[in-house]
């Protein structure tokens, strides 16, 4: 019999890192050359000691952990991120403007869902993140590609001339994923000059917003009064507390516009993980310091990509920053299938241009993503030393 399928759920392609894991299946990697795994910005390692010692303290004793808790988050967890990003951004946040969600990519989900229908648009720039793209596709919204080109930053007036009468939003990623591009604050302040003027929601998606390499604010728009009738923020806290497994992101948007994405939440998972509310709560409170170590241990790999990359002959270093760098090989061979090879004859997996452009997308068949925030510096050089001197 046939399987019934909602026919945008049937276009939607497949999850690109789980489709790169399928690729290791048959491979085989001697203990002396083990593989090199860059293809997910995901820590691997557990979260602080303390923090696991605050959560299991958490598990034992109050129960509120383990108890439906409310739709939007937990009070206190809510004010400590208005008040952080009120501290951050210079700029004034409240308490009932923030969300928190199962993760950032509920967050996108959840404020999508308030925003655009079957057949409408939303302008996302490429090389895009691909759960966006995937999202889109599921619910019948068209989405229309803003190509970056060698810099891998978007221009303003370049997004003016894509919008049309079915355009419901402009999304943003920095520091991006994939390219690891840093925007400058004055293109985010461009998009949403023209999102205001347009009438559109900005999405601005800062996941990465704790290991940017600069310091100060990276933006300007909390500064205004009236931000949240244009913005709208994601964040995820996975990266900066490593609490992937527990899923907890949050959205800064509108009293209005949450309570709308209240209906979404409720009906999807009721509330966030209570435990992971707890353990970013305890994280933002005391792990100031230690998250500005990992910051400058991130910042470490990224110069270590850059220092480094001179060695590949032919090759290009498109974006560096955050987890990533975003890479032109030189090989006459679509970057689908130097990806696959790689696994086999250099022990590297990394996702390829194609997962994050349109199908048939000449750069995309010319770019590499490289999630190296889980490699130290030596395994940086290690994967140079298998990358130099390729021929294909």
């Amino acid at each position: 019999m046939p399987l019934l399928l909602n026919p945008n759920m049937a276009a939607t392609f497949p999850p690109p890192v789980m489709e790169a894991r399928r690729w290791l299946a048959d491979a085989v990697f001697p203990p002396e050359r083990p593989l090199i795994n860059v293809s997910q910005a995901a820590p691997v390692e557990p979260p602080h000691p303390d923090l696991r010692a605050a959560m299991a303290e958490a598990v034992l004793n109050r129960n509120e952990t383990h108890l439906y808790g409310p739709v939007l988050g937990m009070p206190e967890l809510r004010a400590e991120v208005a008040a952080t990003w009120s501290r951050d951004y210079n700029g004034r946040v409240a308490p009932e403007q923030v969300a928190i969600t199962s993760g950032c990519n509920q967050a996108f989900t959840a404020v999508m869902s308030t925003i655009a229908a079957q057949g409408d648009e939303v302008i996302l720039p490429t090389p895009w993140y691909f759960n966006h793209k995937m999202w889109l596709d599921m619910t019948g919204v068209r989405a229309v590609p803003l190509p970056t080109g060698a810099t891998l930053i978007p221009d303003a007036e370049a997004a003016a001339a894509l919008i049309g009468p079915r355009t419901r939003a402009i999304v943003l990623v920095t520091p991006n994923n994939p390219g690891g591009a840093e925007y400058p604050a004055e293109t985010v302040r461009a998009f949403y000059e023209l999102a205001r003027a347009k009438g559109l929601p900005l999405l601005v998606d800062e996941t990465y917003r704790d290991f940017d390499s600069r310091s100060g604010a990276a933006h300007d728009l909390f500064t205004d009064p009236d931000w949240d009738q244009t913005l709208i923020q994601l964040y995820s806290f996975s990266k900066a507390y490593r609490l992937t497994g527990h899923r907890v992101g949050a959205l800064t948007a509108s009293v209005a516009r949450l309570a709308e994405v209240e209906k979404f939440l409720d009906t999807v998972t009721i509330c966030p993980s209570q435990l992971g509310q707890h353990a970013a709560l305890w994280g933002m409170r005391h792990l100031g310091q230690w998250l500005a170590g990992e910051r400058d241990e991130i910042l470490d790999r990224r110069a270590a990509i850059e220092e480094g990359f001179p060695r590949l002959e032919g090759w290009r270093l498109l974006g560096c920053g955050a987890y990533f760098a975003y890479v032109e090989h030189p090989f006459d061979l679509p970057s689908d299938a130097l990806a696959q090879r790689l696994v086999q004859e250099a022990g590297v997996l990394l996702l390829p241009g194609t997962m994050f452009t349109p199908e048939g997308d000449a750069d995309g068949r010319r770019q590499l993503r490289i999630a190296f925030a889980n490699v130290d510096r030596a395994g940086i050089g290690a994967l140079f030393d298998r990358l130099e001197g390729l021929r294909f």
